[in-house]
């Protein structure tokens, strides 16, 4: 599935833009039910990491979560010390499949 074929790197895709992709692939989809699909698929993905649960992707990646300790952070607009407390921040790591895919199209395209 080719998603990002008239961008170059650096560009992004917005989630209305994924849906009118997808709705062009798939013409016998009415493109509500597309955006209802891509809203639920990410909200599975972000209920789950809320529950402190792994999401796997096989040949995409897997999305969990990583602690972040507490430190002192710094205003930039001030420059005076904040306290930033202990968070939960989500992590991706790309699939093996992805990563070649990227590669491979990198090499292809230079």
């Amino acid at each position: 599935m080719r998603l990002l074929g008239r961008f170059s790197r650096g560009c992004s895709v917005i989630k209305s833009e994924l849906v009118q992709r997808m709705a062009a692939r798939n013409p016998h989809l009415y493109q509500r039910d597309i955006e209802n699909i891509i809203d639920a698929i990410l909200g599975e993905i972000a209920d789950a990491l809320a529950r402190g649960e792994r999401v796997e992707l096989r040949g995409f990646g897997a999305f969990s979560t990583k602690q972040r300790q507490a430190r002192t952070g710094r205003n930039p607009r001030t420059g005076d010390k904040v306290p930033v407390t202990e968070k939960l921040a989500p992590f991706f790591k790309t699939g093996k499949e992805l990563r070649e895919r990227l590669n491979r199209t990198s090499v292809e395209h230079a």
